[in-house]
């Protein structure tokens, strides 16, 4: 939800303002501000429960369905967004006071982003959510290398022929491939937007003054589906259904998409 409405909702907003006056006042610009950043922000977040879920599901599979239920996963979904919000609302504090704070003149629309509140925003939404990303998949990589060594032993042991090897070999390299895209598209994405935090510096962010950074920021959100929703096949069957329209069909939902 979080990245289809960085689609729907952001990107078409500053394409449509890149380079014009904002023309739709004051509280609307809070209101463009605050969800911009609670979206992507909820973005971020819903990366490290996917992660948290593969981790459970890799390393603990046999205590996955009592650890992982829907109550809990609802549970987890609403406290990421609300922890987005508020954030959002402390990086956004200056701004929410007083609206037309750094507004130089009538028709503008920018977030001055100061060291110390840049700062917050970096380890919140950066530091913090990429440490917790590599330390589970790192994990969940050990533990997949280990179970498939595990069953290359056990099929050597049983036909005493090196069968298993490519299989193995194979889980492995997977694993490390799906490890390292996450890792190098999440520090692509999300670096250039920090670049201004780790140099020390305030930052400006608005529909006149969009960088390369914010754009690879919400780029982050567009291959987030590619990354976790695209290598599953239910998945794919269910936007096949969507875009050949048989989800308009009465039957529809007693099709098998497993």
């Amino acid at each position: 939800v979080s990245d289809f409405l960085v689609g729907l909702l952001l990107i078409p907003t500053e394409i449509i303002l890149t380079g014009v006056c904002w023309f739709l006042g004051e509280h609307m610009c809070v209101f463009c501000s605050c969800t911009s950043f609670i979206v992507t922000s909820a973005s971020v977040g819903n990366m490290v429960l996917i992660s948290v879920d593969r981790y459970v599901a890799i390393c603990h599979p046999l205590h996955y369905p009592t650890k992982v239920t829907q109550s809990k996963a609802k549970v987890c979904v609403c406290v990421c967004w609300i922890g987005s919000v508020l954030s959002t609302c402390y990086i956004l504090k200056d701004l929410l006071r007083q609206p037309n704070r750094y507004m130089s003149c009538h028709g503008e629309c920018v977030v001055v982003i100061d060291y110390i509140t840049g700062t917050a925003d970096f380890i919140i939404n950066f530091i913090l959510p990429i440490t917790a990303i590599i330390v589970l998949y790192i994990r969940v990589f050990v533990v997949a290398v280990s179970q498939a060594r595990a069953m290359r032993s056990h099929i050597v042991s049983v036909t005493l022929q090196p069968s298993g090897t490519g299989t193995a070999k194979k889980l492995e390299l997977k694993a490390a491939r799906t490890l390292g895209v996450v890792v190098v598209v999440f520090l692509t994405c999300l670096c250039p937007y920090y670049s201004p935090s780790l140099a020390g510096r305030d930052y400006t962010v608005g529909p006149s003054y969009l960088s390369f950074g914010i754009w690879l920021l919400f780029c982050n959100s567009c291959v987030n589906p590619l990354i976790y929703a695209f290598f599953y096949p239910w998945f794919r069957k269910c936007i096949k259904h969507i875009v050949t329209l048989q989800i308009l069909q009465p039957d529809s939902c007693e099709a098998s998409i497993l």
